[in-house]
């Protein structure tokens, strides 16, 4: 008999120095870790160069773990325009390279994907690196965006356990 494979999902942390990603998957109420990492374009490269190299990693990275959905954190407003449509620019990418690749797409604000994790929207990076570390023991040491995205994902993992629950209420 042929088992299915369990729903996995792709948390996607952007930034243009540094985007995190994390793919979880999920049987029922159970979560597991499949793998993570950052993609890092060199800061020297021209604008568009880095938005390149970071849309055809994200593409390698769901071609690699054929994630079923995707997940991407919102960004909060900054007060540099221009950082923030340089921000904008990466979340982009976050968004257009799943789409392209025929996923759904959420978004999640960073207060939702902390209280999913920690308990509180007001956690730290730190208090969210330990709670990644006890949902995902197999995770390993991670750095901060990926476990950023590793938290994306469940938190995208508990909102659809939450609306299938409603849903069969």
């Amino acid at each position: 008999m042929n088992a299915i494979r369990p729903l996995r999902i792709l948390g996607l942390d952007p930034g243009l120095r540094r985007t995190g990603w994390g793919v979880v998957a999920v049987e029922g109420a159970r979560l597991t870790h499949v793998a993570h990492g950052v993609i890092a374009p060199k800061d020297s490269l021209p604008f568009a160069e880095r938005l390149l190299i970071l849309f055809e990693d994200l593409g390698k990275v769901i071609e690699a773990y054929a994630p079923s959905e995707a997940a991407v954190e919102e960004t909060f407003m900054n007060n540099n325009a221009a950082s923030a449509l340089k921000l904008g620019h990466a979340r982009a990418c976050c968004l257009i390279a799943p789409a392209r690749a025929g996923l759904s797409v959420a978004e999640y604000a960073a207060t939702v994907v902390k209280k999913a994790v920690v308990g509180t929207g007001g956690a730290d990076k730190a208090q969210v690196g330990y709670m990644i570390r006890r949902l995902l023991p197999t995770a390993g040491e991670t750095t901060a965006d990926a476990a950023d995205a590793l938290a994306v994902a469940i938190a995208h993992a508990h909102a659809r356990r939450a609306r299938a629950f409603l849903g069969a209420a």
